[in-house]
C-alpha cells in the first residue's frame, strides 16, 4: 500500500501550552475534515515542527489527546529562516492509502496559506 504525506500548518495566538494544543486540534480535525477517508489507524506517523517562538508544549500532546494515541508522532523545531512565519506549527501526516496524490487535501490554516498559496485557495488542498 502507498504512503501519502498530508501537510499542514497554523499560525498560533501566542506562546503558551493552550494556546498551541488548541491550534493543533484545530489543525487536526481542520485535516480530518478535508480528508474524510482518513482513518487513525491508517496514520503511520506524525511529524510535527514549531519555529523557535513556539516552546511551552509539544503538539502531539493535542493529538494524543483526541485519541491518537498509537500513532507514532515526534515534535521538533523549524529550521529559524530569517523573515519566516513567526509562531508556526507545521504537521506531515504519514497515511497509509490507495488514494492518488492528487486526491490529498493538505490544510494551511489563518497566515500560513502564505506558505503554499498554490494550495491554499480555500486554505485547504
Amino acid at each position: 500500500m502507498p504512503v501519502r504525506g498530508i501537510r499542514g500548518a497554523i499560525d498560533v495566538i501566542e506562546d503558551n501550552p493552550d494556546a498551541i494544543l488548541a491550534a493543533t486540534r484545530m489543525l487536526l480535525n481542520a485535516i480530518l475534515e478535508a480528508n474524510p477517508k482518513l482513518r487513525r489507524e491508517d496514520i503511520a506517523c506524525g511529524i510535527f515542527t514549531t519555529t523557535k517562538d513556539l516552546s511551552t508544549a509539544y503538539p502531539a500532546q493535542a493529538a494524543r489527546e483526541i485519541g491518537w494515541d498509537r500513532v507514532p508522532m515526534i515534535c521538533s523545531q523549524e529550521i529559524p529562516v530569517p523573515g519566516g512565519l513567526p509562531r508556526c506549527l507545521r504537521v506531515l501526516l504519514q497515511w497509509n492509502t490507495e488514494l492518488p496524490q492528487h486526491e490529498i487535501n493538505h490544510v494551511y490554516m489563518g497566515k500560513t496559506a502564505s506558505l503554499r498559496p498554490d494550495l491554499s485557495g480555500d486554505g485547504r488542498n
